[in-house]
């Protein structure tokens, strides 16, 4: 959306391009670390198997209209350069919107994976081609097929950038959509995303917000502690909400509030009077500007 107008405006160029690697320019190194990891390995296999499914996404340099920034799509395109492709296809953003790629998108994620697997699907990839490229079996690969089967749209988008189990997707579907959205804000505000914690959700929720209510069955559990556990769950939802509405304009005020004590803290006279007089002060501050900085 441009600024004030009113008027939509295209994320992307209308066509991708064909870049030479040459002109495109990394944000971020890959370590070796990230190389030795299964993941890596697996993105590695994919694109030697059937290619680059996901075009990286780069914005063209201000100075330089040929050459272009990387801002996401790291790993894919240091796998083309170690196996001697010498351009690919890209998505050309017609801003610089870094932070929300860098920060935001994982597209590493299941998610990320199970759209890959389709679009792959769609072109006419074997599934045994898949499996090879992906170093998982073809059970594997109907699974993460048949992934969001069931996920409503909305508890889709808050999960396509999070590790999520694929079991835990089971669970989801035992929801109604409006409990699916609510299990999936509660996972992304507690960040757990694990079977057992899905699991917990599935059974705090009342039986009208269960798909099939005649499985309202928790092992273990009386009716009084699934009662006590469905009351839990509506206060912390409630509480949620709550701290939701609160938080764009709280997490605004800490952003100025760190710049403020960081432009402080760039002043040698004020940093000399603060270890002087209120060192205590001075302390508390570094660790604002050291937290806000490892952000």
């Amino acid at each position: 959306m441009s600024r004030g107008s009113g008027e939509l405006k295209l994320a992307f160029e209308a066509s991708s391009l064909r870049i030479p690697l040459t002109q495109i320019e990394p944000l971020r190194l890959v370590s070796d670390r990230v190389k030795k990891s299964v993941k890596y390995n697996q993105i590695a296999a994919s694109i030697k198997e059937v290619g680059i499914i996901e075009p990286p996404v780069v914005v063209r340099d201000t100075a330089d209209a040929e050459r272009f920034h990387l801002l996401d799509g790291h790993l894919r395109v240091e796998i083309s350069k170690e196996q001697g492709i010498s351009a690919i296809v890209c998505l050309v953003a017609t801003d610089d919107e870094a932070f929300t790629y860098n920060k935001r998108v994982n597209r590493l994620a299941i998610i990320q994976e199970h759209k890959m697997i389709m679009t792959a699907v769609e072109k006419g990839v074997p599934e045994e081609r898949l499996a090879r490229a992906l170093n998982v079996n073809i059970a594997s690969i109907r699974s993460r097929r048949r992934l969001l089967e069931g996920i409503c749209p909305e508890a889709t988008e808050l999960l396509r950038d999070k590790h999520v189990p694929l079991n835990s997707f089971h669970e989801l579907r035992k929801l109604k959509p409006m409990r699916q959205i609510e299990a999936a804000e509660l996972m992304v505000a507690m960040n757990r995303y694990t079977i057992s914690y899905a699991r917990s959700l599935v059974a705090a929720s009342p039986e009208n917000q269960l798909v099939d209510q005649k499985k309202k069955k928790v092992k273990g559990l009386t009716p009084e502690q699934i009662a006590r556990m469905e009351t839990e769950a509506a206060r912390l939802q409630r509480e949620f909400k709550m701290i939701e509405q609160d938080y764009g304009a709280d997490h605004l005020d800490l952003v100025l509030a760190a710049g403020y004590v960081g432009r402080l803290l760039s002043n040698a006279r004020v940093v000399g009077y603060l270890a002087q007089r209120h060192p205590e002060i001075l302390a508390e501050f570094q660790k604002i500007t050291e937290l806000q900085n490892a952000a």
